[in-house]
């Protein structure tokens, strides 16, 4: 017998101070069995880095959401879409291979990863060449050490308040306090 997702809820207050983007959000995140808590919350702090591309984006006329993430290789962790249905933002997070990548970008306007396990450098040392290539995509690496106190936050039902200010990311909530300050290499 398969074993199930496990479905977290989280209510996200997002105070964008760099793109004015003020918003808070009601999430259901399904964690697969595979998947730790520490991916798990890496995905909430890309979409709360990215949610201001609902309103830049789309002007508040689309879906932010996730995606069936490691039940399904052909969906994105994040995606926003406009109400046409096209795929404005896909955002992955670990480190995929180029394939996947490089048809992300034919079906999305822009393709973000956001890698952050400690192999993350290796990971890029051999795909760098590979994706540098890719106009659409941008590759950002978040600290190992922060990403991994993110899993401390993480609860079945999350009250969660997301600053982002000059370019890092707090995510806080009663369990304590994160800051990731993501760094672009592509």
């Amino acid at each position: 017998m398969a074993l199930k997702s496990t479905i977290f809820k989280a209510n996200l207050a997002i105070a964008d101070i760099d793109h004015g983007y003020y918003a808070d959000h009601a999430l259901t995140l399904a964690r697969h069995p595979s998947e730790t808590d520490e991916r798990m919350m890496v995905r909430l702090a890309a979409l709360a880095l990215n949610a201001h591309a609902l309103q830049d984006t789309c002007q508040g006329d689309g879906t932010l959401a996730f995606g069936a993430g490691l039940s399904d290789t052909d969906d994105p962790d994040v995606s926003l879409t406009d109400f046409t249905g096209r795929k404005r933002l896909w955002i992955e997070v670990g480190q995929p291979e180029d394939k996947p990548l490089a048809k992300a970008c034919s079906r999305a306007d822009a393709v973000l990863v956001y890698a952050f396990h400690p192999a993350a450098e290796v990971w890029w040392r051999g795909m760098a060449a590979k994706l540098a290539r890719l106009q659409k995509l941008q590759v950002w690496r978040l600290p190992t050490e922060a990403s991994k106190e993110l899993a401390a936050l993480a609860e079945r039902s999350m009250q969660l308040q997301a600053t982002v200010q000059e370019g890092a990311l707090t995510l806080s909530s009663e369990q304590g306090s994160v800051v990731l300050e993501p760094l672009r290499w592509q």
